[in-house]
């Protein structure tokens, strides 16, 4: 697998942008979230994860994010969220509490965050305002 080259988007704190990089790097762990679709596949899945992940060529990383159920992590290694959101609805998560663990804080707050129209874009534009502060 080639590394990723470095994009300009890069620098957009807590964003991993799925781009084509991403979305090679990601095909299998992404086939494998999507089958969690099918009935069968999630009972296979649920009986012994790691035999279900094993039809997956997935990278080790990829595979322990995964188990470990780092959404976090499953982006940055190519994961889509929204493929990505079938493995945390199978492990009955809803699409806001999963956001609301993407961004570190608990559900309730998120959920008002968000219903008073997100996070404030100063400090959050780019990683290298960081830097200056």
């Amino acid at each position: 697998m080639t590394e990723r080259t470095e994009k300009p988007y890069d620098d957009i704190p807590g964003t991993f942008v799925f781009d084509a990089d991403r979305s090679r790097e990601g095909y299998h762990l992404n086939m494998f979230c999507i089958s969690l679709r099918l009935a069968d596949n999630r009972a296979t899945f649920g009986a012994d994860e790691g035999a279900y992940l094993d039809r997956y060529p997935m990278t080790p990383a990829q595979r322990q994010a995964v188990l470990d159920r780092d959404w976090m992590e499953l982006l940055r290694l190519g994961g889509n969220i929204y493929y990505t959101s079938k493995l945390a609805a199978n492990d009955g998560i809803t699409f806001q509490e999963l956001a609301a663990k993407m961004t570190g804080v608990p559900n309730e707050e998120y959920r008002d965050m968000m219903l008073q129209g997100g996070r404030p874009i100063e400090g959050n534009r780019y990683k290298s305002e960081w830097e200056k502060t």
